[in-house]
């Protein structure tokens, strides 16, 4: 019943109703139907794109900090290198400063008649006098392991003394000094912490040792590492600098850099710096610290709730390991910040949508009430002569101006009027030349509602591809959307084209400049990626009169065409050249699959075609666009030889006799 219901109210409509009835939806519904499929590709595309590329910033930012902290690590190794090579000329220097002491109290007991004992306590306060930075010392030590001369334990026997490491470091420092050349000053390093000295902790400690053997003292000048090879303030500001560069780093809106030790510890973060959350749990459960610390490098994505948000939130972390320091280094940052942007494009194009099908909609009602008007005023006024022939008056014609179908309906039905008497042959005349009218305005409609969905889509591409940079995934897309919209435009425009193609709008052509421009072009079509383009122009060709439209779809047609026969890549040769001071000639040649000759035969022919998207029309419309010019084209191919093109023009075609 409703449906019943329906058509009687389509049917008791006006012809002005109908037509809006009927074209609306054909405007309106492939604008909605393309508009959200490219909306929700493009919006699809652009989340994924966003995601990527913000991935990339994350694992770009792990490992700049990485790097950063490597230099800084590197940096300051080299300057503790440099600080302790110097430390060990200056011990090296103070040991045997030390030993020439005891070499002159030596001399003086020799030949001043000086007591030995005498001279060995002169030597030893001296040694004692000498300090090696904040705590370090000279001291002299016997071959049983005596000390004769320290600042804590002196006549102490330590030759049994070891170091935090279990070594027997002073047996090593004897058995060594005793086997070393004359003048010879040697080195040890050991960990040591000296509780008389209020050493609260294991501190590395180095010494240079040089043996005396005329009173068998092994004298050595001993220093703390961390006390002058290092400069540990200067190192804990540059780095305390450099954790300040990292923690003010912000990733997005709220992500941030952070690591954590071996234990669990923040090194590095913005609120939690020292403390140990190696347990927290995500807002399921999950110890996401302890994970990556025992994976170490790789990408964790897991929900977190901060104080005073509602609901958790997921979070993206980049993590790379710093193997110097057994660190973690990490960039996070919430999805839902990724996400912005192609949140706000969908908004936009929700927006753009409405706006676009409203202006869509209202454009057609107007337009199709004002073509409702030009189809039923003649309609309307035939209508009154139809009533007044009814009423018998035959003296009125129907007036309607134009020569279309309703002009001519209104012509026919003035005649049958004066030819009323045969009515039954103006009858069937006039019924033929009604279907011819109904089928007229079909052909005129279905073109009409052929090239307007190809307009809004046309329409609507361009819009997307001004709004979105090249650069953008979507761009693509875009582009592909209006290529192909393009080409069923062009199907329909080829068919026109070589049925009535215009006659060349002659003017001054540089020749070497235009062909520059189309290549330029032709350089970004799909068909031409993999295509290496050379060109081979001669030298100050002359300018030709022609039509540089024309001659542009000729040379596009003819790129083209090599680029489909390459889809594999290939070389495309475009060379220019003068012939007899009246001709230039276009050679388009490609190393593509060629030709049969039996295909040559009939390439020009039209709707022949090699190509399973092809018209059939190209090359058709190119040598008809080449004889009006008074040229001339030649073609010479072998299959799997590939195909050249050669293009004769005049230099003036008006001139030309042929």
């Amino acid at each position: 019943m409703k449906i019943f219901s329906l058509v009687n109210w389509f049917r008791n409509l006006k012809l002005r109703g109908k037509l809006l009835v009927v074209v609306l939806p054909l405007v309106v519904l492939p604008v909605i139907i393309v508009g959200s499929v490219v909306g929700y590709i493009g919006a699809s595309q652009a989340t994924l794109g966003i995601t990527r590329s913000s991935e990339a910033d994350l694992d770009h930012m792990a490992a700049f900090t990485v790097d950063l902290l490597s230099a800084h690590y590197q940096q300051f190794q080299v300057y503790r290198q440099d600080k302790r090579e110097s430390f060990n000329r200056d011990l090296k220097a103070l040991a045997s400063i030390a030993w020439g002491i005891a070499e002159s109290q030596n001399d003086q007991h020799r030949r001043s008649g000086v007591p030995l004992a005498a001279a060995q306590e002169e030597a030893r306060k001296a040694l004692l006098k000498v300090s090696v930075g904040p705590s370090g010392y000279l001291y002299a030590v016997n071959s049983k392991g005596v000390l004769q001369a320290h600042v804590a334990q002196q006549g102490e026997n330590i030759f049994d003394a070891q170091d935090e490491d279990g070594r027997f470091f002073i047996r090593e420092m004897i058995e060594k000094a005793q086997q070393a050349q004359p003048g010879e000053v040697l080195f040890i390093t050991y960990p040591w912490r000296n509780p008389q000295l209020g050493d609260q902790q294991l501190r590395m400690k180095i010494a240079a040792y040089r043996y005396f053997p005329q009173w068998d003292w092994i004298i050595a000048a001993s220093g703390y590492l961390d006390e002058t090879a290092e400069d540990i303030a200067f190192e804990r500001k540059s780095f305390e600098d450099l954790k300040s560069r990292l923690k003010d780093k912000k990733v997005g809106r709220t992500g941030y850099i952070y690591a954590i030790d071996g234990a669990g510890i923040f090194t590095i973060h913005p609120l939690s710096e020292g403390e140990n959350h190696l347990d927290a749990r995500d807002a399921e459960g999950k110890a996401f610290l302890r994970e990556m610390r025992d994976k170490k490098q790789g990408w964790l994505r897991y929900p977190w709730q901060n104080e005073g948000e509602r609901a958790p939130r997921q979070k993206i972390a980049r993590y790379i390991y710093f193997a110097p320091w057994d660190w973690v280094v990490a960039v996070g940052s919430y999805e839902d910040e990724f996400y912005e942007a192609a949140n706000a494009l969908r908004v936009r194009t929700f927006v753009s949508m409405l706006l676009l099908t409203s202006a869509t909609c209202l454009v057609s009602i107007l337009l199709v009430i004002f073509v409702s008007k030009i189809v039923t005023r003649p309609i309307q006024r035939i209508l009154e002569g139809i009533h007044q022939v009814k009423r018998g008056r035959f003296d009125q014609p129907v007036r309607v101006k134009g020569t279309d179908e309703m002009g001519e309906l209104a012509a026919t039905f003035n005649r049958m009027t004066e030819m009323i008497k045969s009515h039954r042959e103006m009858e069937s005349a006039l019924a033929q030349q009604g279907k011819m009218a109904s089928l007229g305005v079909l052909s005129s409609g279905v073109a009409h509602e052929i090239n307007n969905p190809l307009g809004v889509i046309l329409g609507y591409a361009s819009y997307l591809e001004g709004k979105i940079p090249e650069d953008d995934p979507n761009y693509n897309y875009i582009h592909e959307i209006k290529r192909e919209s393009k080409r069923c435009k062009k199907i329909v425009q080829n068919l026109l084209s070589y049925a009535r193609t215009p006659r060349p709008a002659l003017e001054i052509i540089d020749l070497t400049h235009l062909l520059a421009e189309i290549l330029n072009f032709a350089a970004n079509h799909t068909d031409m990626h993999q295509v290496q383009i050379k060109r081979h122009f001669a030298a100050e060709l002359p300018l030709v009169r022609a039509d540089g439209d024309q001659l542009r779809q000729v040379a596009i047609n003819l790129i083209l065409n090599a680029g489909a026969a390459m889809p594999q890549g290939g070389v495309l040769t475009v060379s220019t050249r003068q012939v007899d001071n009246k001709f230039v000639e276009i050679e388009f040649s490609d190393s593509g699959v060629g030709m049969a000759p039996e295909q040559l035969e009939q390439i020009f022919e039209p709707f022949y075609t090699t190509k399973a998207r092809g018209t059939g029309l190209g090359l058709a419309i190119t040598r008809q666009i080449i004889d009006f010019h008074h040229g001339r084209i030649k073609v010479h191919s072998l299959p799997d030889q590939g195909t050249t093109f050669v293009v004769t023009l005049p230099l003036d075609p008006e001139d030309d006799p042929s």
